[in-house]
């Protein structure tokens, strides 16, 4: 039986979707948070079909972690990330760096009842209140077979500094294996040294800094007795992904688009990044989720 998605609220500053009575999460496009924790949109919480949730918020180790979000750990300097900034000899440092995603439009595009779309601008601002980047963010939300549903994320980034923008992460300016940067999911501490799941045969911490058409993250709920899967595929057209994963000491998935290597923008060029995340209940193994990579190409 197909799932019935409807937007069942739709405020000032959120927006939440829903299948039958379970709300799958909240969309909070004008967050109220300290500016030292980059201000930004973010999912959560991030619900399965049994309404188990699947994202933290704020946790005491990373307090700019906010459920899922699209963000940037280094623009030419400035920060979108949120908290401190890695400076090559010196490690992380606060810096008045710390720059702010502005909420501007939000335009729901479909209402269901098997898909739900809606459309964001942004605007990209640093600390010193300079606007570098505007951002159109587009959100859809689908049944993905039993038991699951699907999150489709795209975003277009522009160049509105009037000169080049160079988009990196912690790597890029010299810590190793920390090139983190783009759509971030911070799992509950529960999900603490959950399996981590790759194509092609990979899996484990081992898919650090690694390429992938997709990796999967499966924990066990406390509380219940439940596991859940969240499948994170990368676009074809996303050329540079390379995986920043960890299970421990905490779950985190980030399909970074400048983990190794930088991108320039040039003024008024364009960054496209598209994604998907299967949100699972159950604990999908390799020839479950290869199955449904198979059955749901780009």
């Amino acid at each position: 039986m197909a799932m019935t998605l409807a937007i069942t609220r739709l405020a000032e500053d959120r927006l939440a979707v829903s299948a039958g009575e379970i709300e799958l999460f909240e969309y909070v496009f004008r967050p109220a948070m300290p500016p030292f924790e980059g201000p930004k949109p973010y999912l959560h919480p991030v619900r399965t079909l049994a309404g188990d949730v699947v994202t933290a918020y704020r946790p005491h180790d990373h307090r700019w972690h906010k459920g899922i979000a699209m963000t940037a750990t280094e623009v030419s300097g400035q920060n979108f990330w949120g908290g401190v900034t890695y400076v090559h000899g010196q490690d992380y440092v606060a810096l008045p760096n710390v720059g702010a995603m502005r909420h501007e439009q939000l335009v729901v595009t479909e209402r269901g009842p098997e898909r739900i779309g809606f459309t964001e601008r942004l605007s990209w601002h640093t600390q010193a209140g300079e606007h570098w980047v505007d951002e159109v963010r587009e959100l859809a939300v689908r049944e993905a077979g039993d038991a699951a549903w699907t999150l489709e994320v795209a975003t277009v980034l522009t160049n509105t500094r009037g000169e080049q923008l160079v988009l990196g992460s912690p790597t890029t300016q010299g810590r190793a294996m920390a090139g983190y940067t783009g759509l971030f999911w911070r799992g509950p501490r529960a999900f603490t040294d959950g399996e981590i799941i790759a194509a092609d045969g990979g899996g484990g911490p081992e898919m650090m800094g690694r390429s992938a058409r997709w990796l999967a993250y499966t924990g066990r709920h406390d509380e219940v007795d439940r596991c859940s899967t969240l499948l994170f595929l990368d676009h074809p057209d996303n050329k540079a992904t390379h995986w920043f994963v960890r299970n421990s000491p905490f779950p985190a998935v980030n399909p970074s688009f400048a983990f190794f290597d930088p991108v320039e923008l040039a003024p008024g060029a364009t960054l496209s990044l598209r994604y998907r995340v299967v949100v699972a209940d159950g604990a999908w193994d390799r020839d479950r989720l290869e199955s449904y990579v198979e059955g749901h190409p780009w």
